[in-house]
């Protein structure tokens, strides 16, 4: 099992951070023990999934990398993240069984977002 997912965020941008992971992607900000909350960067939980996003000061978007994230409201998000001018790159019949589409966080971190076809 994982316990988490970590990906990088640019120093100072916890409030855009939150506003992604919270307010489009409707996840829960989970406080960051006392030890690790003064490096920056915040975690969020929500949906099965934990992720943490700890400030790189060489920040590079993740392109490639990317967590999978399983989602039961595929549709209602794509349209959400859509709304609020993210991209949604829908996949083929790659992975059989699954519907997927792909976007980015606010830092251009890759994200896939998949639910299994009934």
């Amino acid at each position: 099992m994982i316990h988490h997912v970590q990906l990088a965020c640019p120093r100072g941008t916890e409030e855009a951070s939150r506003a992604f992971y919270v307010g489009v992607l409707g996840m829960t900000e989970k406080r960051k023990p006392a030890a690790l909350a003064a490096r920056g960067g915040c975690w969020f939980t929500g949906h099965g999934a934990e992720l943490h996003l700890g400030v790189e000061d060489d920040f590079r978007p993740a392109r490639k990398a990317h967590p999978g994230l399983l989602r039961p409201d595929l549709d209602m998000l794509a349209a959400r993240l859509a709304a609020a001018g993210y991209p949604v790159t829908w996949g083929d019949d790659e992975l059989p069984g699954m519907r997927r589409f792909h976007s980015q966080d606010t830092h251009g971190n890759r994200l896939e977002f998949l639910a299994p076809i009934d």
